[in-house]
């Protein structure tokens, strides 16, 4: 399976008060991630996707009780937000078999967890176009950060080792599949919700939507009740 191509270009130009601190929260948290992490990327990449997962489920879940509220059609919402959601699970759990995450690390994963999980839903109850631009800049981030660890490996600094088990099934990739591979597929990953959550903000505010950068096929993966069945 061949990754789809990513725009490295793309980025939402801030317009208006809510997209400057979108931004700038953004930006600082950039700082904090390159501050603790440097050049570890396979270690940010656990922390950080822990993080990612967080926007998804909580959209989802209040447009779910929004739209159960008002009896209204959710516009395919809640499916890519849950999609979303457990899609940047999955890199967690890809780079987790990859990095070996220490008990400090974990540490840090269950309290920035915690703290980012409450800031981002009280931020979506407050203003969803906010919350939506603050994951299309993460989105961009993300991308920036998985095209550097793609130049950390072909030159050799960080090593191409085998592709977990875990990626080649979820992203159907072939036996001989390395960490490069992952990372082309999860940088694919990570554009495309880059698109989709400017897309929202954009609709939100009234603004046009743009083209969404294609994602990966990802297979889904049968609970262990029913693969022991």
């Amino acid at each position: 399976m061949t990754a789809p191509l990513v725009d490295l270009s793309i980025h939402h130009q801030p317009k208006g008060l809510s997209d400057r601190v979108a931004f700038g929260f953004t930006k600082l948290l950039r700082f904090c991630a390159d501050t603790f992490f440097a050049k570890r990327y396979g270690h940010r990449a656990v922390v950080l996707e822990t993080v990612a997962a967080v926007p998804g489920m909580v959209g989802a879940t209040i447009n779910h009780l929004s739209c159960l509220r008002r009896m209204c059609d959710d516009k395919g919402w809640i499916k890519t937000l849950m999609d979303e959601a457990e899609n940047e699970r999955m890199h967690l759990m890809t780079f987790i078999e990859i990095s070996k995450p220490t008990l400090f690390e974990r540490f840090v994963i269950v309290s920035v967890q915690w703290v980012f999980y409450l800031f981002f839903f009280a931020l979506y109850l407050v203003s969803s176009k906010t919350a939506h631009r603050v994951v299309g800049y993460f989105e961009e981030e993300a991308v920036i950060s998985y095209t550097h660890y793609l130049a950390e490996i072909d030159e050799g600094r960080s090593p191409n080792v085998a592709a977990p088990e875990i990626a080649k099934r979820y992203w159907g990739l072939p036996d001989e599949a390395t960490l490069r591979d992952v990372v082309l597929v999860v940088r694919a990953d990570e554009a495309h919700h880059r698109d989709v959550n400017h897309g929202y903000a954009n609709e939100l505010g009234g603004l046009p939507i743009q083209a969404v950068a294609p994602c990966p096929p990802h297979a889904a993966l049968e609970p262990t009740w029913k693969a022991a069945a």
